[in-house]
């Protein structure tokens, strides 16, 4: 922050081991002359992965058959299969998808190779874009699965709110693989108790470590795993390398992936 950076008027450069780069003051660096630079694109496909990960266990109800089966359900079962959790399938649904970035994209693929019918909305229409364009009204009115892959601003900060969570079918799941501040996280919750929403897929919370008194701990009808889409041996590979370029290259006088003025 700018207090930090006051502070340390030595420092002249700044690397995030991440794309977002919403724990920077990026004014204040500006500011007082710092380079900050970003690592793009090094988790599309552990993020993309996990995703649809969260969403075939609300849709296939996999936790709740593991825990029966381990409760011992099956074999106490008069029948070769029992089915209390009832299940859905991806193909035909509207994938809705806020945020057309490299995740996005990849999110997009998958959806569409499971026979989804994807659906896109971002804030500047994108080129070239293969999929259906909509508001984000319409977006959160048609689709049975919104997921979120845009990064965090003051004009996304609880995007998804009790009026956002109104307009959304009740059947509808909501997944966020990107930031927990997109998300007012008692509207969620009481959405989810109530039955307004059917399910919520999250791999990420607005303060993490997740504290004892978030409103989604143990919320209704929803997934939570605590920020590990990225954490892919092969991911943080790359992350690693990305994060070294960026430094070797500043060092050189090339900045790369500047996301401040240089």
């Amino acid at each position: 922050d700018r207090k930090l950076l006051e502070a340390c008027p030595k420092i002249k450069y700044v690397g995030t081991f991440a794309t977002g780069y919403n724990v920077v003051d990026i004014a204040a660096c500006n500011d007082l002359g710092v380079t900050v630079c970003n690592a793009p694109d090094y988790s599309t496909h552990a993020v993309s992965q996990h995703t649809i990960a969260l969403l075939l266990s609300l849709y296939g109800k996999i936790n709740e058959y593991s825990a029966s089966v381990n409760a011992g359900d099956w074999i106490r079962s008069k029948s070769f299969c029992y089915f209390p959790y009832p299940t859905k399938e991806i193909y035909g649904k509207k994938f809705g998808i806020f945020g057309y970035g490299n995740i996005g994209k990849a999110v997009a693929k998958i959806a569409e190779a499971l026979g989804a019918e994807v659906i896109i909305s971002t804030r500047t229409k994108p080129e070239n874009c293969p999929y259906k364009y909509v508001s984000f009204e319409e977006l959160l009115k048609t689709c049975d699965i919104i997921s979120l892959h845009c990064p965090l601003n003051e004009s996304t900060a609880r995007i998804i709110d009790e009026k956002a969570i109104k307009l959304m079918k009740k059947s509808a799941v909501l997944i966020n693989t990107a930031r927990g501040g997109l998300i007012d996280e008692m509207a969620l919750s009481k959405a989810l108790e109530n039955g307004d929403l059917a399910g919520a897929g999250l791999d990420t919370v607005a303060v993490e470590p997740m504290s004892a008194d978030n409103p989604l701990f143990k919320a209704k009808n929803c997934i939570i795993t605590p920020h590990v889409a990225w954490t892919a041996h092969e991911t943080r590979a790359r992350l690693i390398g990305i994060v070294a370029g960026n430094l070797k290259a500043y060092i050189e006088g090339n900045p790369q992936n500047v996301v401040s003025r240089k």
